[in-house]
């Protein structure tokens, strides 16, 4: 028998003699998992997106299992279908939750929004976002260039010629994903019930908004004087209390003087 041969039947035999080990080795250590968890793994959608806070999907399984309920613990992408699946699962009932949607708080357009500089960069947010603050002279402005839309695994965002992105609300689920991506933050999670939003997020004082946007929030106290207790003024940006309703924040939707104030 040559050398090669020699080294063949050798090598051959080693590998068969670690795999016999491992084999062994994996059904003596083997750890059965809680059926439970297999089963709220298997109706979680499998997107892994990190919506929900944890690592991924057989992470929040596990939680879930591990702490007998929901409390705290949700799915955005699989909604309340879902959630009442895996309730099913674990013998409980599922409270219900408030369904949401995103909403862009940013209406500076192309032609609204003025530019402090013509970017030539990377043409991604994040990217534009690190060249001096980017391009735009509202430093808390939507950037145009989509990292909202590159992250919706939902197809639930488009960007329009107007330079901001639009949501299609039927095929949104509030996974907030477009959230977490834009680096601005200008994105947020909204009760679906509530239509009447703030369509700004700075919070310059209103010289610079003046000069930067020509529908940024001046902080005037408009909405507070005219719909009591549904405004506050902080930072100098108009907010809504959305567990007010739109009936107590509708009245300040006409009497914005910059029209920042937007009922969607």
């Amino acid at each position: 028998m040559n050398l090669f041969l020699i080294a063949l039947v050798t090598m051959g035999g080693l590998g068969l003699f670690f795999a016999s080990v491992l084999a062994v080795a994996s059904e003596k250590l083997h750890v059965e998992e809680d059926p439970k968890v297999l089963a709220v793994s298997a109706a979680l959608p499998g997107l892994n997106c990190g919506a929900c806070g944890q690592a991924g999907c057989h992470d929040l399984a596990e939680k879930i299992v591990a702490q007998g309920d929901l409390t705290g613990l949700n799915c955005p992408p699989g909604g309340s279908v879902v959630m009442d699946e895996i309730a099913e699962i674990l013998g409980i009932t599922a409270e219900a939750g408030i369904k949401k949607r995103a909403v862009v708080k940013c209406g500076g357009t192309k032609e609204l929004a003025a530019a402090r500089a013509d970017y030539q960069g990377v043409k991604t947010c994040a990217a534009a976002e690190l060249v001096a603050g980017g391009y735009k002279a509202c430093t808390y402005g939507c950037l145009g260039f989509g990292d909202c839309v590159a992250v919706c695994p939902f197809n639930a965002i488009k960007m329009g010629e107007d330079g901001l992105p639009h949501v299609d609300e039927l095929k949104c689920t509030a996974c907030g994903l477009c959230v977490h991506a834009c680096p601005r933050k200008i994105i947020e999670l909204v009760p679906c019930s509530n239509r009447v939003v703030v369509s700004c997020n700075s919070k310059d004082k209103v010289a610079v908004v003046r000069k930067a946007c020509k529908v940024g929030c001046i902080g005037c106290n408009l909405c507070v004087k005219n719909a009591p207790g549904a405004y506050e003024i902080k930072d100098n940006l108009a907010r809504v209390d959305y567990e007010k309703g739109d009936a107590a924040a509708e009245p300040a939707v006409a009497k914005c003087p910059t029209k920042c104030i937007v009922k969607l």
